[in-house]
């Protein structure tokens, strides 16, 4: 093992957070991007990118299910000083969620548009959601193996290198969102369409960017080579044992997301745009929980496959408190700073009324949520897979899709009802993954521990 593979393992939490801080905000800001500028070109453009995103993010997180696996399953390795092992797994995560991606671009590209015609979408929003997602959703494949190098880069601390990447990504989709949106120099302006293409673009420049870091970072750790002799039929298993459960938690909350944009969309086109603009003001506050959560899940998956329980019971506990204290401040600033912010994306004065509502209920909103974030990425980093997605299907579909529907739709209180129903399922979530951090069995469900047993067997 070389000396700088040393010295990235004994990162400390603000070392390993800041960067994937970065990173998350540019990744926002890329979307906000898309948002901010086609708000100059129409708001049904926005509401139409906002319906076709909904769909993406249930595909991105279907990519996540390896990526999540590899992120685990690599810190794990590599605290248990299982550098072979690591690269093993990294290496099939990467050849897999290629191949996974590549089928689920195709399906995407032949049956979105079916899927947006039955989620109701409203005429004038059809052509250009549609346009939007098939351009995305078709080159999709680009994200899922942005995802896995990412993660394995992660997982060996290399964590400012993916920043540097999502830099470099964002730089070049603003500079296409410019020229295809305002046309500057003749270039034809192409509103939605131009958008899809930049982000494509940015997107495939990044991927070649960062697959030559990741084989400059981990040269002669990454064993091509083993997957032309036999199927990785170890390696595959125990991705999936990680990352199926891992990513069912949130392909359940996407797939409730879905089901509530339906119920938006019924509301009208005023309040689907309203929705869409709270929330990207909203994902600034919550990228610090979301950072502070990934950053921990990377040490407590050193820690746990180096065996020192009790340092990852404690990290566990201070992390959550400062993404409590952090969210709750942002969320107070941002309600304070409403109007102004809304301000940016439109000047209709019934949607930055609904939206400052909105950010006034989120100030209760996020401190839940930061529960659900870090612990959550916690138990996972620890093995403990199974029992957030178990209680994340029934706190989701039970409570958060019935409240959103009951206050929303049936009692008439539109958006409010809605961000009621998701206060109601982030407290009741997060507060029963702090308890069963607390009760300690997780402690018994290092993967790697299990491993080695398997092995043996």
């Amino acid at each position: 093992m070389t000396k700088k593979a040393k010295t990235a393992r004994n990162a400390t939490l603000f070392a390993l957070t800041w960067p994937i801080f970065i990173e998350i905000l540019l990744h926002m800001l890329m979307g906000n991007a898309d948002t901010l500028m086609l708000s100059q070109y129409a708001d049904d453009a926005v509401a139409a990118v906002g319906v076709s995103n909904q769909l993406l993010m249930v595909i991105i997180v279907m990519f996540g299910f390896i990526a999540t696996g590899t992120s685990v399953l690599v810190a794990q390795h590599l605290g248990a000083n299982q550098d072979e092992d690591a690269g093993r797994v990294a290496t099939v995560s990467i050849i897999g969620n290629f191949i996974f991606g590549l089928f689920l671009s195709l399906l995407l590209f032949a049956a979105g548009p079916a899927i947006l015609l039955m989620m109701g979408l409203p005429e004038e929003l059809l052509k250009e959601a549609t346009l939007y997602l098939q351009i995305v959703g078709g080159f999709s494949f680009i994200q899922s193996v942005l995802m896995t190098i990412g993660a394995v880069l992660r997982s060996h601390q290399f964590t400012k290198d993916v920043m540097y990447i999502t830099i470099g990504m964002n730089i070049l989709n603003v500079i296409g969102n410019y020229l295809f949106i305002f046309g500057p120099f003749g270039i034809p302006v192409l509103g939605v369409t131009g958008v899809a293409i930049s982000t494509t673009i940015s997107r495939t420049l990044g991927l070649i960017v960062i697959a030559f870091v990741l084989f400059y970072r981990l040269k002669g750790r990454l064993p091509f080579s083993f997957m032309r002799r036999s199927f990785p039929s170890y390696e595959l298993k125990s991705l999936l044992k990680i990352g199926i459960p891992s990513a069912g938690e949130h392909l359940s909350y996407n797939g409730s997301q879905l089901v509530i944009t339906f119920f938006i969309v019924m509301m009208g086109t005023e309040a689907l745009t309203t929705k869409v603009y709270t929330q990207n003001i909203m994902m600034f506050i919550l990228l610090f929980a979301i950072a502070i959560g990934q950053g921990t899940q990377i040490i407590i998956g050193h820690q746990v496959g180096a065996k020192k329980l009790d340092e990852a019971y404690e990290r566990c506990i201070r992390s959550l408190k400062i993404a409590i204290a952090v969210s709750t401040s942002m969320a107070v600033i941002v309600y304070f700073s409403s109007r102004p912010l809304l301000s940016i994306f439109t000047n209709n004065e019934q949607i930055i009324t609904a939206g400052a509502t909105l950010l006034l209920l989120t100030i209760i909103l996020e401190p839940g949520r930061a529960f659900n974030l870090v612990v959550i990425n916690c138990l996972r980093a620890a093995g403990d897979v199974k029992f957030p997605v178990y209680l994340g299907i029934l706190s989701m579909w039970g409570v958060s899709i019935p409240v959103a529907y009951f206050f929303g739709v049936h009692m008439g209180l539109g958006l409010v009802g809605v961000w009621i129903g998701f206060i109601a399922d982030e407290w009741l979530r997060g507060l029963l993954m702090l308890w069963r951090w607390r009760q300690g069995h997780w402690r018994e469900m290092s993967f790697v521990r299990r491993s080695k047993e398997d092995q043996l067997a």
